[in-house]
Formats: C-alpha cells, structure tokens, sequence
C-alpha cells in the first residue's frame, strides 16, 4: 500500500497512464527505505528519505502534469548519483577543443603546471615538472583524449571523461619572483589544474564529486601508442574498410559505434544521431546488415560528424568553446525522450542502462515497434506494449 486518504488523488493525477501508475507504485513500495527523487532533466537532487512520511511527502510536491516515471530513481545512497546533464565530449566536440587550442598554445611555452587534485596525474614518472620550460609543438586527437605535443618528446595526454571540461584566461599576471613562471592560480570549487602558456591560461575543471578526468605525461611516441584503442578514423577510411571494421564482431549498431576499439571518437550522444539519420534500429546486429543499410550508416556516421564540427565551429565564432554539453536544441532525438521525432512527428522513445540512455524513433528507426527500456519493461513483461501507439493507449 503506497498511499491513501488525501495523497492518493494527487498521487493518480500525477501519472499519465496505467503504466507509469503501476510502475510508480512498485518502484515507491519496493525501493522506500532508499530513494532519489529528480525533476525531469535528472536535475538536483530535491530530497531523500527512509520513511514512510518522506514518500508521502514526496508525492504531494509532485506537479500535476508529470509522468511520474520521470522522477523515481532506484538507487542507493552509498553510491554517487549520476548527472546525465554531463556526458564525455565527443569527436566534434574535441575537434573543436583543438582547433581553439591551437590559436593560442600551438608554439607557445608551457611555464607552469599547477595540480589542484591528487586525482588527475595518473604518472609519476617524469615527475609533472619536466613539462614546465617546454613549447608546444603538436596537438592531436587520440580517440576522446587531447594530446599536447612538447619538445623533447614530451607529451601529456589529457582524458575530460564525463565532466572536464576546458576553459581559456588571456594572459594572467607575471609573477614578479619570476620572470617565467606565473603567478598560482587560486583554485575554483572544481578546478582540478591550470596550465600557464606565454599567451593566457588553460584550466580543467570537472563537475561533481567524482574524479574520472586524467592527465598523463609520458616520454616518446611508443608511449603513446598504448592509449590508442585502435578505433577506426571513420574520415581517413573508406567504405569497404569500414565495413570490414563494423561486422568484425556480431555487436549491436549502438554497441558498435561507441566501442572505441572499433570506432574512433563516437560516443553515447553522436551515435543516437547517427542511427537516427541511418534510419536504424539501435539494436540491430552488426553481422546480419545489408550492403545497402552499411553503406547508409557509413555515409550518415559522416555526414552527422561533420554537420556537428561545424555546428560548434560556428558556436564558438573564434572564441573558446565553453558551453560543451550532449545536449542540444537541434539534435533530432538525442535527450529528447517524449519530444516528437523532427522526421516523422512520433514521440522518441528511449533504453536506459546504467547511467546512459539510447535515444530512438520507433517510427523511423524500427518499424514502429517499441524496445524494452530495461527498467519499465522488466517490471510490466507480457503487458509491455509492442508497438508505440499501445505505448499511448495504455
């Protein structure tokens, strides 16, 4: 029993249909000891609770209209809650990081690297040190990472993971104990490092409590070659090489386009664009395609690269980019779970696993029928609809 007397009424209103009802209803009675309660976009957390009072409470702050779905979150408190807001930046994404980059610290020197979190330096060896005094002489892209070619052969190799994120400073004060070292930066709330260039300072930062962004600095280009997964760079290949790559192994469309040894730079978010531009299932297997349908998904996995490289080329107007995010206004149904399909006018329907979320058309993409959403579909089984007009009918 979840609720009763005054609480029920509102509690009813708050879902849309049967089936959030009765999924609202399990996931409060079964999971009442320990519980997060978001708005829609996985925002700040509103409150949490064990007893049986909070949940009511919990109900009564609900709005009207919502899809109640939306707001109960299984989980336990010992661990973090995700922020799905912050997803790892992507191939667009990077290559724009580099072009900005590139404008002001190609061929300047590096005067000082300022650590703020124990977490971030994953090597001991050359101390962090070594980097100081040295120009930059290349900048390139390894799969998600952004690799600062230094003299002598020096590289740091910087992965932003879910929430790094890069932000420029023009030219900060000369320290006047030192004609080349600048004056330490005093660290934000989540700023993990600063590195001080002849020309400004770049600072990483990353959102949240948890500390997956990692820099490295090694010694000789054998060193590097360690962090490539041996993804392929879907513009330096052709179709016949590309084909080959993708039905190496019997995977999932999605499963193959974000595994970074198959595929280059693609991640959650541009995979969700690409599929949907392929008119492809997310769930189709990789070894059971058609030439036709290999083709249509090489010619999409380009053109939707490229139309987001210059969508954000554009954003930046020779500024630094610093409003990087998966989510966008224009992407088609990335994000836009129960927004209508810019195709087609259906709603996008979406599968949810751990702490990532596939976003699809059942319309454009498969047939009209609907894909389990790992957690909903668990629960209702046989009574899961098929189709997504069932979905609306229930």
């Amino acid at each position: 029993m979840l609720a009763s007397g005054r609480y029920r009424p509102r509690f009813r209103n708050s879902c849309t249909s049967k089936v959030e009802f009765a999924y609202f209803k399990f996931t409060a009675y079964l999971q009442r000891p320990k519980w997060a309660l978001f708005d829609k976009s996985f925002g700040p957390l509103i409150r949490r609770g064990r007893g049986r009072r909070d949940w009511f409470w919990a109900l009564t702050q609900m709005p009207e209209n919502v899809h109640a779905q939306h707001y109960i979150v299984r989980h336990d408190l010992r661990f973090p809650i995700p922020d799905l807001r912050w997803i790892v930046p992507e191939l667009p994404d990077i290559t724009v990081y580099l072009e900005a980059l590139e404008q002001r610290i190609l061929k300047q020197t590096l005067q000082s690297v300022q650590i703020s979190s124990p977490f971030l330096l994953r090597t001991a060896t050359p101390p962090i040190s070594s980097a100081e005094g040295r120009k930059v002489i290349k900048l390139l892209r390894l799969g998600k990472r952004i690799c600062f070619g230094l003299e002598d052969d020096y590289w740091l190799v910087l992965h932003l993971m879910i929430a790094g994120r890069l932000h420029w400073r023009e030219g900060a004060k000369i320290n006047a104990a030192s004609d080349n070292k600048r004056a330490p930066t005093k660290a934000s709330k989540f700023g993990l490092a600063a590195f001080h260039f002849s020309s400004g300072t770049l600072s990483l930062t990353e959102a949240g409590t948890q500390r997956r962004a990692s820099l490295h600095l090694i010694e000789g280009e054998n060193e590097l070659r360690r962090f490539d997964a041996g993804g392929l760079e879907v513009f330096d290949v052709d179709l016949k090489t590309f084909a080959e790559r993708l039905q190496s192994a019997n995977h999932t469309l999605k499963r193959a386009l974000t595994d970074p040894r198959l595929f280059s730079g693609i991640g959650n978010a541009y995979s969700d664009e690409i599929l949907w531009d392929a008119q492809l299932s997310p769930i189709a297997m990789t070894q059971k395609l058609s030439a036709g349908a290999i083709d249509k998904l090489f010619n999409s996995t380009r053109k939707t690269l490229k139309k987001w490289t210059d969508i954000l080329r554009a954003e930046a107007e020779e500024k630094f980019p610093e409003k990087v995010t998966a989510f966008r206004p224009t992407m088609a149904v990335h994000g836009k779970y129960g927004e209508p399909c810019p195709r087609c006018g259906k709603k996008v329907q979406r599968i949810r696993y751990a702490s990532n979320e596939t976003n699809y058309c059942p319309t454009c993409q498969t047939g009209g029928r609907l894909l389990a959403d790992r957690a909903l579909s668990r629960l209702l089984r046989s009574d899961w609809p098929r189709t997504a007009e069932e979905l609306e009918q229930s």
